[in-house]
């Protein structure tokens, strides 16, 4: 069985609203909450970033079954290790185990307002040194490291929940995937590859979607908010703030985004783009409603047609 999430995207809603959201997701049949922790939104028009970990926090004492992860945070530049796996312990008792800590290597659009941006090769090793510091906290161990990027003279977690927290980490080809193998629970993959799972362990992937009565609306509502959705990866990683994306977005039409985004009521078209994901052999995936006051109407269809027709 797969298990199906729904995201909260600090990126075009305050916090409140995503801890309500939560709420309802549960009650609308979801089986995880993923939550992005970004410093800024890709675009000016999504308007939000609020701190995820308050919102993981506020999200776990006001749900009783949702399952919670971060998709994903970067334990390299914006936090030291050491206090990641402190937030994500911390999560873990609050939501009585059911966290699990995703992470990735970053972005130049939140990470920068820590210090100067690493190139790629440094950014992944940071990563894989970050990862020898939370794997061994998380598990209860006292921690002495003195490595390449970061030092912890001695620590140790005081509260963390006693099965520990699963992590799983964000991979985009074959050297990512081996530093997954051997350092995290599981993976997440943005594309529908079954190249990158990792047997036996959790595959972890997310689909955008634009639902809505209008198809026109939708397309526009898309554009509007995720026309950066198809710059990939390299071209992501690297642009500094929301005036960078919008200016390497600027050429994108409705119909480039409606061509890799489903837009509008069509069932089967959202059930087609999500049972790619399912046919590459992800255990997770989470859904993605693109725009902030459009989440209510998302949620009560999700109940009533998207996650029966997913799950039939």
């Amino acid at each position: 069985m797969v298990n199906f999430g729904y995201t909260l995207l600090c990126e075009q809603t305050g916090p409140n609203e995503l801890v309500d959201d939560a709420v309802r997701a549960e009650e609308a049949g979801y089986d995880f909450a993923a939550v992005s922790d970004h410093f800024s939104p890709w675009l000016t028009e999504q308007g939000h970033s609020p701190f995820a970990w308050s919102v993981l926090g506020a999200a776990a004492y006001a749900t009783e079954s949702l399952e919670l992860m971060t998709m994903v945070t970067c334990p390299t530049r914006r936090y030291h290790p050491a206090v990641v796996a402190q937030q994500a312990a911390t999560i873990g008792v609050m939501s009585q185990g059911r966290f699990t800590l995703g992470v990735g290597a970053g972005e130049n659009l939140n990470e920068h307002v820590a210090g100067a941006w690493p190139h790629r090769t440094q950014r992944h090793e940071m990563l894989a040194e970050a990862l020898e510091i939370i794997n061994p906290l998380l598990d209860g161990e006292i921690v002495r490291h003195s490595g390449t990027y970061y030092e912890v003279p001695e620590a140790r977690l005081w509260d963390r929940p006693d099965e520990g927290v699963p992590v799983v980490m964000a991979v985009s080809g074959h050297d990512s995937l081996e530093v997954a193998a051997s350092l995290s629970d599981g993976v997440v993959a943005v594309q529908p590859d079954p190249s990158l799972r990792i047997p036996d362990k959790p595959f972890y992937g997310q689909v955008a979607l634009c639902y809505g009565p209008d198809e026109s609306e939708c397309r526009k509502r898309a554009l509007d908010q995720f026309r950066w959705f198809g710059l990939q990866w390299p071209v992501m990683a690297e642009l500094p703030d929301p005036r960078a994306f919008d200016a390497a977005s600027s050429f994108v039409t409705e119909d480039d985004v409606a061509a890799s985004i489903p837009c509008g009521p069509d069932l089967d078209r959202h059930v087609s783009a999500i049972r790619a994901f399912m046919d590459a052999g992800f255990t997770h995936i989470a859904l993605l409603q693109i725009g902030g006051g459009n989440q209510h109407d998302f949620l009560d269809w999700s109940e009533s047609m998207l996650l029966p027709a997913l799950r039939s």
